[in-house]
């Protein structure tokens, strides 16, 4: 199993660094993202034992978070979806 905090470039000119929990078992057949934004975050309990469940299944599991804990605290950048679809879409194409 490979398991690294990953920082993925995000934002205007990658200004922004999204913070996410990358694990891979060996021979992993895909991967998993579990995008959080909102008020929820990749420390989720729960979050964390569906990704627990998919590893051992043979999954990768990317736990991200779509916010900075700054913007995370603003109503405003919680519900943007524009900034949301734009990160998430952002996490999906990072190597």
């Amino acid at each position: 199993m490979t398991s690294r905090l990953v920082h993925i470039p995000a934002g205007p000119s990658g200004t922004i660094r999204l913070e996410g929990m990358l694990e891979l078992p060996q021979r992993a057949t895909g991967v998993v993202v579990f995008a959080h934004g909102s008020g929820s975050s990749r420390h989720s309990p729960r979050n964390n034992y569906v990704a627990l469940v998919l590893r051992d299944a043979g999954l990768g599991t990317l736990l991200i978070d779509l916010l900075t804990p700054q913007e995370d605290g603003d109503p405003e950048t919680r519900f943007d979806i524009p900034r949301l679809t734009h990160r998430l879409l952002t996490a999906t194409h990072w190597r």
